[in-house]
């Protein structure tokens, strides 16, 4: 058994576990709980009623203060759910006490300055350094990668459109930073480029509360010499009674959208309505398997420790150095404000 704890006993840290809708596990805690092999061994937060209800959770000790905890656990595995601005100072605080795996909430760090440095340190190899990026790890969206790269059903991307719609009257640029974190992540894993940012239309500015925004950019492969990046197009929304989180993939013979809840692939076909045309017809509505995305998490975490346990330096599905391409994107795309 290996030891791993949790800085930071918010929602993502530990509360969301009490949310009855949500697939389960879907928080740090309730992820270490559920893989055989790791043992939750401890937390720490600022605030007394989350201390109280970490401790009546999951029977673990609760600190205040994060060094005292990694001074008397030891864990081998750090989980930080805390506040990005604090991100690196807890990473390089793990790294001294001998951490040898660091999960770190998404967005990687609030300013590119400080990405840069959690990703100097990940690849230094002194700590391994996972950015959880769920979806990297759920099962529907490794199926949608798989779908793409064949290319096999639906032919070569030509083009992805996002959605996100994620509250009535947080500001757009709140959104970019907090959940389109995921989806430029997302766009990046399933076609396996990098993320460049273009050019913003925001009629009201990205501060506003209302309206709608649109980023345009493009997905490059920077392992292919000829130019063969896929145009890219983000939609932001307030005033929206609903929440939206979706990428739709379109390529030449067909496209698949992909989101929360959300996994349709339509393939093209002789059309129905008029001779000599074809028509996207659905052929696929619907992923009922379990995601995994949290437990596949802690697994990656667990083999990494292993792996450093043996001398050897892994490579995590979700690195530091994918954290870091986000930051580049919503950096160029909108400033933190």
């Amino acid at each position: 058994m290996l030891k791993a704890a949790i800085i930071g006993l918010g929602r993502i840290g530990s509360l969301l576990e009490e949310d009855q809708k949500r697939e389960k596990p879907c928080t740090h805690a309730g992820a270490i709980a559920a893989t055989p092999g790791l043992e939750l061994c401890a937390g720490a937060d600022t605030e007394d009623t989350r201390q109280k209800l970490f401790a009546e959770t999951w029977k673990v000790p609760v600190y205040a203060e994060a060094e005292e905890l990694l001074k008397k656990e030891q864990p081998e595995i750090l989980h930080i759910a805390t506040h990005p601005d604090s991100h690196w100072y807890y990473c390089s605080m793990a790294e001294r006490y001998g951490v040898r795996v660091v999960v770190c909430e998404k967005p990687l760090a609030d300013t590119l300055s400080e990405a840069k440095k959690i990703a100097a340190l990940h690849e230094s190899g002194r700590v391994t350094i996972i950015t959880n990026h769920e979806r990297r790890y759920s099962a529907d969206y490794i199926l949608a990668r798989k779908i793409l790269a064949e290319g096999e059903k639906l032919g070569p991307c030509l083009g992805v459109k996002g959605t996100l719609y994620m509250g009535k009257t947080r500001r757009l640029i709140d959104q970019l930073w907090h959940d389109g974190t995921h989806l430029a992540d997302a766009a990046m894993f399933l076609t396996g480029s990098v993320l460049k940012h273009h050019k913003t239309i925001a009629p009201k500015g990205l501060k506003a509360r209302e309206g709608t925004a649109y980023l345009a950019g493009s997905l490059q492969n920077t392992a292919v010499q000829n130019d063969n990046s896929i145009p890219f197009l983000l939609e932001l929304g307030t005033q929206r009674d609903h929440l939206v989180f979706e990428l739709e993939f379109s390529c030449e013979r067909g496209k698949l959208k992909i989101g929360n809840r959300i996994f349709e692939i339509w393939e093209s076909k002789d059309s129905p309505y008029a001779e000599n045309f074809k028509s996207l017809e659905k052929c696929q509505e619907g992923f009922t398997e379990k995601t995994g995305y949290f437990s596949n998490m802690a697994a990656d975490a667990l083999f990494c420790a292993r792996e450093r346990l043996m001398q050897k330096i892994p490579a995590p599905h979700s690195s530091a150095a994918d954290g870091l391409r986000v930051i580049q994107y919503l950096r160029s795309a909108g400033k933190w404000e």
